[in-house]
């Protein structure tokens, strides 16, 4: 201003443990802008930089994988070292209708379809925020006002009133100076969330496949349960008969009636509740397809449909780091909680802001457009919390103990990730072990009712001892279809164990609202 005398000293004024001398003339003086443009162009991050934990190298976490399955023959399973999940791992089955019944799955799941809509929505979220924080907003406004005043307000005599239509458009640009990293921060922040909802959805996928999986290996295991029951109660209703017609005869008593007849009803009971089984999972597929229970009709699936896959993938807990969903969405929360921190004691630094105006006021529209209409401002502020009454203090300490209780959640993850993994490599060795026992039961019942079968056609022995050899292999036949279908299913558990494998172009389609990075983010997280 005009007015202003120039001759007139700085005045010093305490900015926490800054001092800015503002002089009192037109604008700033020289090194007043070249410290503003000094601390612009060294911002800096405050706040722990996030690294990726890793395992420490020489530690055994994992049993051993076994070298194969101990059943001879097609059932053998050998774990491949440098294998990895496949994406589509359910295919080893080579069964072309759990094939379809699976993309049905994967394209109607009402829980697949919502987990995908909360991660764009988090992806869209974090750009419009990535937006506001990094970029200046620029708004456009016109505003006209009608206003009347009196020149009594201005001293003097007469209080003459004025009636005047006042037009005013301008644009107004805000830009904040992230000089201590608080809004890269807050960036990184909400990029480590939007990966949280991406590894969330990820393992939805991953356990949607693995239920589909293991509902039809349930399905074909009761098929195959029930059709033994069946061979079991005719077996067992015609000994029941003929015991009957022997105690007619008086040659056995009452009580040696009771006890064929108990294990017939016993065997009925049986059935119905696998029946009752067979229809509970088969509503339970139609709902992982996203339908109605009788909306459409589904495949009856049986144990010959489905092929024991051979080449696993070995165990590697580097691999399992990197693949399990929810090991790394347990880290991306982790690494929200760190950049969370750094948010918090960025709040106790000063908060520069840049804002400017330009525009035309004039009394009519049409005067807008007339260079002594235009107007302008520019100005910059700076906050500088001073006492807040500990405030800080406590947010600051509350953010640390986030970062500690993500920390040990994250370690509980990967605990527990890692107990999956070793509880279903050891099943799958015992699987292994106990179906070759029920095959071996299996056998020797066989070869059992093959010799009753020649002795009865020779005479040697009665019809109810033959009857008795064929309720002998139908409770064999049992056992062998529960040991198959548990088999089958832990190894649909080992690879959701894995983790499978993301789909990249899957990824790229559900993450399209995805925040880019921050050109002032800190470098790529690494382990601590």
């Amino acid at each position: 201003m005009s007015g202003v005398d120039r001759s007139s000293q700085d005045e010093p004024v305490p900015f926490g443990s800054l001092f800015f001398h503002v002089r009192r003339g037109r604008g700033a003086p020289v090194w007043v802008r070249g410290l503003l443009l000094a601390m612009v162009a060294g911002c800096t991050t405050v706040g722990p930089d996030f690294k990726s934990p890793t395992l420490t190298r020489g530690v055994s976490v994992l049993p051993d994988s076994p070298a194969q399955g101990t059943v001879v023959g097609a059932d053998d399973q050998h774990f491949v070292a440098g294998q990895t999940g496949s994406q589509d791992w359910w295919k080893t089955y080579r069964c072309a209708e759990l094939d379809r019944l699976v993309q049905i799955a994967l394209d109607q799941n009402p829980t697949v379809e919502a987990a995908r809509a909360t991660l764009v929505q988090a992806g869209e979220n974090a750009t419009a925020i990535q937006d506001n924080l990094t970029l200046p907003t620029v708004d456009a406004q016109l505003a006209q006002t009608r206003q009347r005043f009196s020149t009594a307000a201005f001293g003097l005599p007469g209080g003459q009133a004025y009636l005047f239509n006042l037009t005013n458009a301008s644009v107004n640009v805000s830009y904040p100076l992230d000089v201590f990293g608080g809004n890269r921060r807050q960036v990184e922040a909400l990029q480590a969330q939007h990966e949280m909802q991406a590894h969330l959805w990820q393992a939805a996928r991953e356990t949607l496949i693995a239920n589909v999986v293991t509902t039809v290996v349930r399905e074909a295991s009761l098929r195959a349960q029930l059709d033994a029951t069946n061979a079991l109660l005719q077996a067992q209703g015609e000994l029941l008969d003929l015991t009957r017609q022997r105690q007619g005869m008086g040659a056995l008593s009452l009580n040696e009636v009771a006890e064929p007849q108990a294990e017939l009803a016993q065997s009925r009971a049986n059935r119905e509740a696998l029946a009752l089984q067979l229809d509970q999972i088969r509503h339970q597929l139609a709902a992982y397809l996203g339908q109605y229970p009788a909306q459409n009709p589904l495949p009856e699936f049986h144990l010959e449909d489905l092929h024991l896959p051979q080449f696993l993938p070995q165990a590697v807990p580097s691999a399992l780091l990197r693949q399990r969903p929810d090991i790394r969405a347990s880290e991306a929360q982790w690494h929200q909680a760190t950049a969370n921190l750094g948010v918090t004691i960025a709040g106790a630094y000063p908060n520069l802001t840049l804002t400017g105006s330009m525009g035309a006021m004039a009394l009519s529209p049409g005067a807008l457009f007339n260079p002594a209409s235009s107007v302008w401002s520019f100005g910059a502020g700076v906050v500088q919390p001073i006492f807040h009454g500990g405030a800080l203090s406590a947010a600051k300490r509350a953010a640390e103990a986030a970062v500690q209780s993500a920390a040990a959640q994250y370690r509980n993850t990967v605990v527990q990730a890692f107990r999956s993994v070793a509880d279903v490599l050891r099943a799958l060795t015992h699987d292994a072990a106990t179906l070759e026992a029920e095959r071996s039961i299996m056998e020797a019942r066989q070869q059992s009712l093959g010799l009753a079968d020649q002795q009865y056609q020779l005479g040697g022995i009665s019809y109810p001892a033959l009857l008795a050899a064929r309720v002998q292999d139908a409770q064999a036949r049992m056992g062998i279809a529960q040991a198959q279908g548990t088999r089958l299913a832990d190894t649909a558990a080992f690879y959701l164990a894995l983790g499978g494998e993301v789909d990249p172009a899957a990824v790229a389609q559900a993450t399209s609202g995805s925040p880019s990075s921050s050109s002032g983010q800190s470098a790529p997280p690494e382990a601590r």
